[in-house]
């Protein structure tokens, strides 16, 4: 995970249908985007290759975090509508 990470506030929190998500802040995904455009174009250099790979992972643990929060949310709706 890069270090500064949270010291560049690389995470957000929005409000999605009631339910708090965590995004990656526009400025982390850009780098994505530019890392990523990098990739196709030319070869990254192992620093890239492992900042790359890092944010990945971070988006892995986001959309878990995510998808979690999301079925406690849809389980608590259906308990008390039962």
């Amino acid at each position: 995970m890069p270090k500064n990470l949270l010291k560049d506030n690389a995470i957000r929190l929005e409000i999605e249908q009631g339910v708090l998500i965590f995004r990656a802040t526009e400025k982390i995904q850009n780098r994505i985007a530019e890392l990523v455009e990098k990739e196709k174009t030319l070869a990254l250099t192992a620093k890239g290759t492992e900042e790359l790979d890092a944010y990945e992972e971070i988006d892995d643990y986001l959309s878990y975090i995510n998808r979690f929060i999301r079925n406690s949310a849809m389980t608590s709706e259906v308990n008390i509508a039962a």
